[in-house]
């Protein structure tokens, strides 16, 4: 088994593919070890010291590390422990339910807009994030502000408040006149 590394906007963050399905669909993510529970991967992989989130796509994993954690002392660890999980026959996420990913439901008068927005996310914004490891998804709108929530390589990047204000607020702004503003939330 031969798993690659790519960098990501975030210097705190690693993505590696291993060349296989890691999420038949969807994504999860692990902001800290106590919410890897649901997942005998993301466990090995807080298990090395200075792990601090772990992110899965349907091909990739990304690590987030701890400031004071180089990646040449980490980086082998993380390899080995993708490789064991992969090669151990064990599944990603255990028992029934996949964490919740995806955009938050909405529901009152601006269902359309809401809907509008969505779809722009998913063609136009989650693609290319996914490319850098991470994903960005709808939580809220309210009097013309988008809240979106950010996952994996995106959660704390320094290149993400950019990317929110000069990228997808334009986009969204652009093709749907309601929109004013996109604000960051932490869930």
């Amino acid at each position: 088994m031969f798993i690659q590394t790519e960098s990501t906007p975030n210097p705190a963050t690693l993505k590696f593919l291993p060349g296989q399905t890691v999420l038949d669909a969807g994504t999860a993510d692990f902001p800290a070890a106590e919410a890897a529970g649901q997942s005998p991967l993301a466990q090995r992989l807080f298990a090395v010291d200075g792990v601090t989130g772990v992110f899965f796509g349907t091909d990739f994993v990304t690590v987030t590390k701890a400031d004071a954690v180089e990646w040449d002392h980490i980086k082998p660890a993380l390899l080995g422990a993708i490789m064991e999980h992969f090669q151990s026959g064990e599944p990603v996420m255990a028992g029934e339910g996949q964490p919740a990913s995806g955009h938050a439901e909405h529901t009152g008068e601006d269902g359309e807009i809401v809907g509008q927005i969505k779809d722009l996310l998913d063609t136009r914004v989650r693609p290319a994030v996914a490319q850098d490891g991470g994903d960005i998804t709808f939580h809220g709108f309210d009097r013309g502000v988008v809240y979106l929530h950010m996952q994996g390589a995106c959660a704390g990047c320094p290149s993400s408040t950019l990317t929110l204000k000069m990228g997808i607020e334009n986009l969204l702004r652009h093709y749907i006149p309601e929109v004013t503003e996109v604000r960051p939330v932490a869930v």
